[in-house]
């Protein structure tokens, strides 16, 4: 009995903590919620203003519906951070904003991809066109903030500060080993020569095709790299290739000597010459305003009705359907396709008569084909009754590319990675783990030869590894089938360019796998002139979750994946990649390779 009371008195000591702990995450929800609309209030902008620019955050694709940003939730997803589609429009914003007088691009750290970078380099080269400044600022230049810097008019560096200059590298983790350790044989079935995705599992190093892709578009992108920094610091793009490849930018005295930046200056200077710059009293404080901040700015109002203003009037509609992350069957979620979400976006948006044509922003490295294929083909539907233009961002690879082929057309970003048309599927052979590690046996009884097709516990029969690798074939058929149909090439070109090889953007528009380099504002233009729109508004898809439903839905699933992520730190990333190898083994992948570093 005494226990029997010591049981229901744990229960419910435990009941009333968490009754505790959610009725606190409650009340830090309303708190987050009515500051947030708080915020939400008009914000003024000073004149002789500066637009600070500081991004020290991953960049999505779009701004993520959460006003408890920035406010924390037991420490939890409250990172203020803004998608590039606001960083964009600010910027675009401030070039005819009279109040604005310069951007000061402040310490960064580029954590996204190079298309990323580019689209947000050429916002700033678009902002000086208006004859206003761009300053640049660090204490440490990575190599993807430095080529973000070189455009702008002044760049500095700390006195003390880093800046990395050294070229690209890109490397590969091999699991082999580990897998041999344990006994588990990963059964590959691919098609692609270069379709090396699947190469950690059965390689402890890079097969010569896969070395061949890797240095083609590596080079690509460095070379694309070198050229942007030469035409802004005029420089000789031998000469930097030169400074990189002999260590030459070891302190920051060799950056100035090399003309990488224009001084050496702590940041007190820096404010000191932004004051100078914007006619601002050296004893008063330096009018600024942060990127969230000025997107709550007035509209200005200089009683003429310019190109913007009649398109917010206007009833013509361009959606832009933003399909981000790895492709899957089902929903997904902000930072993932699912096939049933991304098809049901593009649906509405053709049944939609307001529509006129959409825009299909694409940043993905594939995933399940299956899902890929769902997705393609409500973009063939589209197309036979509006326009639909595909815009690439860092990476439109693999199923990524199989969703964008059926576009009418497709931009890509010089440093965009795209192609590696092929397909690959993976099972592992688990015996030897089960009986001589853990000393586990399996037996059974089936009704039929292949009943237990896919049992990780036995390796494949021959004339399993036959099925397969005929359903892999199959897939690979119809893929460069859907890509040749859409691309107008023949299949026989497709196979020739495609066999799981990945290529930049620049090479895909030489080899006819897009159309056009350009960032999503060109894709926008390209689609208003495809439906003869003078004036439209853009409309986003899909809708995005509210922070709520988000809450209701998956918070334990979220929590646990922000601890986790909190303890692994930088090896985050291999716990990603060891998780990503039970989602390969559900169904045929059309998937890039790996994950692309840039170091």
């Amino acid at each position: 009995m005494k226990q029997f009371f010591k049981f229901v008195f744990a229960t419910v000591v435990g009941i009333i903590i968490s009754t505790v702990i959610f009725g606190v995450v409650f009340v830090l929800i309303i708190v987050g919620l009515v500051s947030a609309a708080g915020s939400d209030k008009t914000v003024d902008v000073d004149s002789n203003s500066i637009l600070h620019v500081k991004i020290d955050y991953q960049i999505n694709e779009r701004t993520a519906n959460n006003p408890l940003a920035g406010i924390g939730f037991l420490g939890f997803d409250g990172e203020k951070s803004l998608g590039l589609n606001d960083i964009l429009a600010s910027i675009k914003k401030a070039k005819d904003d009279n109040n604005i007088k310069g951007i000061f691009l402040d310490e960064s750290y580029m954590m996204q991809g190079q298309a990323t970078t580019e689209e947000l380099r050429n916002a700033l080269l678009d902002f000086k066109k208006s004859g206003k400044f761009v300053v640049a600022y660090s204490e440490i230049y990575t190599q993807g903030f430095y080529y973000l810097a070189s455009v702008a008019d002044k760049v500095y560096l700390n006195p003390k500060g880093i800046i990395e200059f050294k070229g690209f590298s890109s490397d590969v983790t091999f699991l082999k080993g580990a897998l041999d350790k344990l006994g588990i044989e990963a059964q590959i079935i691919k098609v692609g020569t270069y379709k090396s995705a699947v190469e950690p599992y059965f390689l402890t190093k890079m097969s010569d095709a896969n070395r061949e892709q890797v240095t083609s578009y590596l080079g690509s992108m460095y070379d694309h790299f070198l050229i942007g920094i030469s035409k802004s610091r005029h420089i000789n793009k031998d000469s930097l290739f030169n400074y990189a490849n002999t260590g030459r930018i070891q302190e920051p005295e060799d950056a100035l000597k090399y003309k990488l930046v224009d001084g050496l200056k702590y940041k007190d200077e820096i404010l000191s010459d932004l004051k100078n710059r914007t006619d601002i009293n050296e004893k008063d404080d330096l009018h600024s305003v942060e990127l969230g901040e000025y997107l709550k700015s007035s509209p200005k109002d200089d009683g003429k009705e310019d190109d913007d203003d009649k398109k917010s009037y206007s009833k013509n509609r361009i959606a832009v359907i933003y399909a981000s992350g790895e492709i899957s069957g089902g929903d997904g979620d902000d930072n993932s396709i699912g096939s049933e979400k991304i098809s049901r976006a593009i649906r509405k948006a053709r049944t939609d008569d307001k529509i006129k044509a959409i825009v299909l922003r694409v940043n993905s490295p594939g995933g399940s084909s299956l899902a890929s294929d769902v997705i393609w083909r409500e973009v063939m539907l589209t197309k036979k009754v509006k326009p639909i233009i595909v815009s690439m961002g860092d990476v439109a690879a693999s199923g990524g590319y199989y969703i964008a082929c059926a576009a009418d057309s497709i931009f890509a970003e010089p440093n965009t990675i795209t192609g590696s048309i092929g397909i690959f599927a993976v099972l592992p052979n688990m015996q030897k783990f089960f009986n001589d590690k853990l000393g586990v046996t399996f037996d059974g009884v089936k009704t039929g030869k292949y009943a237990d097709l896919g049992d990780v516990s036995r390796p494949l029969t021959p004339e399993e590894r036959a099925m397969l690798q005929k359903s892999v074939n199959r897939g690979y058929d119809t893929f460069t089938k859907a890509v040749a149909d859409g691309r107008k090439k023949t299949q026989a070109y497709i196979n020739s360019i495609g066999q799981g090889r990945v290529w930049t953007g620049q090479q895909a528009l030489k080899i006819g796998l897009v159309d056009r380099l350009g960032n999503i504002s060109d894709a926008v233009a390209s689609a208003a002139k495809k439906a003869n729109l003078k004036d439209y508004q853009l409309v986003s898809y899909p809708e995005q979750k509210s922070v709520l439903s988000k809450l209701g839905q998956g918070f334990s699933a979220q929590m646990s994946a922000h601890l986790v992520k909190a303890e692994l730190g930088e090896n985050y990333k291999y716990y990603q990649q060891i998780k990503g190898v039970t989602q390969m083994m559900r169904t045929p992948q059309a998937r890039m390779p790996y994950e692309v570093v840039i170091r």
